[in-house]
């Protein structure tokens, strides 16, 4: 695994939005570049035969009936909404 550089931090560190202090950038490039190791070893572990799971428990989810048990109640939401039209609330307009 090559070492992660102290580009690839701030690199990291901008894309996250995230402000780090310059000295501490050792210690987290540090801490990353043991984790994709840490990754690396996992990868090489023999899974042949080891069939995926969704859950660590083999166990089925209860599910409940499809079934209505509330009553519409859209005028009453909708009373206190500044703009509405045809049952819709209206919302200010956020990509031109």
């Amino acid at each position: 695994m090559s070492t992660i550089e102290k580009s690839d931090i701030e690199k990291i560190a901008y894309l996250a939005r995230l402000g780090i202090d310059e000295q501490a950038i050792p210690e987290y490039a540090q801490s990353l570049s043991d984790i994709l190791t840490f990754v690396e070893q996992m990868d090489s572990a023999d899974t042949d035969g080891v069939s995926p799971m969704a859950h660590p428990q083999d166990m089925l989810q209860r599910l409940r009936d499809d079934k209505v048990t509330e009553d519409n109640q859209r005028e009453q939401l909708q009373a206190n909404a500044p703009l509405i039209e045809d049952g819709l609330f209206l919302v200010p307009q956020v990509i031109e």
